[in-house]
């Protein structure tokens, strides 16, 4: 194996896709997947690839700095692939803490453990951040975030992973760390965990359940495919620049209440029923706290520098997530009862 591989949070929706493409990709690498198995960890997520001889699942906490200091020692990992973190705005609200603790001093334990095994030795290392364009604050009707614009976090969410770019980017400038961050938009698609707009919104219209949509959905995202995010991450992994920050965005911005509008009418279809059935179980509710109005990325620098550009267009990508939801409704239903947290529990706890 040439190189050895940290990716934390592998258990999660994205990190899921990560995992899969970095194992499938290099053959000669050795992936190795650092989760704790919260309720968004889902081992599940990766069935296809957990035989792979070039894989291997570790089950821990970011947050416990003697754990992780000594699985640096053991394995001593060539670069960090850092996904791990509490990622749900409106958890966030609810209990702050959890935020700050994983977010924050994960990160920075993380840091140090990297930094302790290779001390001044950092050729061919990297340590790679994974952010979200929420640490940018909010955007009125016109406008784009770049890798320049200010942070102006407005959530305890985006606050903590505001943080913790500050801190990757602190440990590059005082102790020549190698880092590289990338700040994705809203993410899409398979094995998405349904608290999260699309696929609750897929789980309710199926289940004939209301379709909770904040205010009056005025709320603007830029939506991008979770597997062109994947193979963003590939790329900024092999030829990013140390030291830099890449924007990544789906150039594809959508108000809430438009996007649930077609997904409605997607669900319809595939469900069978009469146009405009399943729109009736729209329900407006009150808005969140602090909720910024518009999201949208300029993802020039990554395509000029790097190549890389979506490869769906958006109604294509929202029908093919639709198709795997349905399809895979098995893993719902375990996800939505929670019983893979059990099987976790016996396996793991008494270890």
């Amino acid at each position: 194996m040439t190189k050895k591989i940290l990716i934390t949070g592998g258990a999660g929706f994205i990190g899921s896709h990560v995992i899969r493409t970095m194992v499938n990709n290099y053959p000669d690498y050795h992936i190795y997947n650092l989760d704790k198995l919260t309720y968004a960890g889902n081992l599940k997520n990766l069935t296809d690839i957990e035989n792979k001889s070039n894989y291997s699942f570790i089950k821990g906490d970011i947050v416990d700095d003697a754990f992780i200091m000594k699985l640096f020692d053991d394995y001593k990992f060539d670069s960090v692939i850092h996904l791990a973190a509490e990622s749900h705005v409106d958890r966030s609200i609810s209990n702050p803490n959890a935020f700050i603790h994983t977010n924050i001093v994960g990160t920075v334990n993380l840091l140090n453990a990297f930094r302790n095994i290779w001390k001044d030795n950092f050729a061919e290392k990297l340590f790679y951040h994974i952010s979200t364009d929420e640490v940018y604050g909010s955007l009125g009707e016109e406008g784009m975030f770049t890798e320049e614009t200010a942070y102006d976090p407005r959530s305890p969410y985006s606050a903590s992973k505001a943080s913790s770019d500050h801190l990757v980017r602190a440990y590059y400038h005082t102790f020549n760390l190698p880092v590289v961050i990338s700040n994705c938009s809203n993410n899409y698609g398979a094995y998405q965990f349904p608290e999260k707009l699309i696929p609750l919104a897929i789980n309710n219209i199926k289940n004939r359940k209301p379709i909770p949509v904040y205010g009056k959905g005025e709320n603007v995202r830029d939506w991008l495919w979770v597997n062109d995010h994947a193979a963003a991450i590939d790329l900024i992994f092999h030829k990013g620049r140390v030291g830099e920050t890449y924007n990544i965005g789906g150039n594809n911005e959508w108000r809430n209440i438009d996007l649930i509008r077609l997904l409605c009418e997607v669900m319809d279809e595939k469900l069978g029923r009469e146009k405009g059935e399943s729109s009736e179980l729209i329900t407006f509710v009150k808005d969140r706290a602090g909720h910024d109005l518009r999201y949208a990325i300029d993802s020039s620098k990554i395509q000029n520098e790097l190549g890389w550009k979506p490869s769906v267009d958006f109604k294509e990508g929202l029908r093919n997530t639709v198709d795997w939801y349905m399809d895979n409704q098995q893993w719902m239903e375990d996800v939505t009862s929670g019983t893979y947290q059990n099987y976790y529990k016996e396996q793991y706890d008494n270890r």
